[in-house]
């Protein structure tokens, strides 16, 4: 039972420690259950910069400009067996199931150079700004959303029970 988390700094507007926040997304993703569910979990945690996550976030959730923070979960969907046209029965062209001991979380794609704004803001650090993003777009990940009043309101009392234990509590 393995969690992988692939993470890569694809920005150069602000300085970010790959290996903490990858420390970061594995400690939240653990805590959550995400590991040992099945033989091996894989998440992407990319930075990028602003014209990168604006054209995400158009292109995906049809809103103009840049955002601090997106994720897109991978739907957990079997791919269908069989043959094409049909996908009945086996032969030529049939399709081999996937390897069920695999799941493929999906991407986080947070903004340094949007999120150095929103700290000041907010009034906290880069470090703590980006800690909330990392926190945030693990748990969509994990099916918490935002949507709804009480959904909003679940999701930021666990966010902030998981960076008092995780990263301020690792200060």
């Amino acid at each position: 039972m393995t969690l992988e988390i692939f993470a890569a700094n694809e920005q150069s507007d602000h300085p970010v420690a790959i290996e903490r926040w990858s420390t970061l997304a594995r400690a939240v993703l653990e805590s959550e259950g995400a590991a040992g569910a099945v033989g091996e979990t894989e998440v992407s945690l990319l930075f990028v910069d602003e014209p990168t996550i604006a054209s995400l976030n158009e292109r995906f959730l049809e809103k103009e400009g840049p955002t601090d923070v997106l994720a897109f979960p991978i739907d957990d969907e079997p791919s269908p067996s069989g043959r094409s046209p049909d996908e009945g029965g086996t032969g030529p062209g049939a399709t081999e199931p996937d390897d069920s001991d695999l799941l493929l979380l999906g991407d986080v794609v947070i903004c340094p150079a949007v999120a150095a704004r929103n700290a000041v803001d907010h009034g906290v650090t880069f470090d703590d700004e980006l800690a909330l993003l990392v926190v945030h777009g693990i748990l969509h990940l994990l099916g918490f959303d935002h949507v709804v009043d009480a959904e909003a309101e679940r999701m930021e009392q666990r966010e902030q029970q998981l960076l008092a234990r995780f990263h301020r509590g690792a200060s």
